[in-house]
């Protein structure tokens, strides 16, 4: 078995480095999802402006 110190640093260390995992998963989640609702709120072809042709 280890020591006390070196039971904490491995905690430390795994603390981590599933922290920087969340955050490679989260950060990139979140980009897409603004990219996504600025596309859908901006896009011509949701609301359109003069209608594309008549009705009987």
């Amino acid at each position: 078995m280890g020591t006390a110190v070196g039971h904490r640093a491995l905690l430390v260390v795994m603390t981590a480095v599933f922290a920087v995992l969340a955050l490679d998963i989260a950060v990139p989640t979140m980009v897409l999802s603004v990219m996504a609702l600025m596309r859908w709120l901006l896009s011509p072809e949701m609301y359109p402006v003069e209608p594309r042709g008549k009705t009987a």
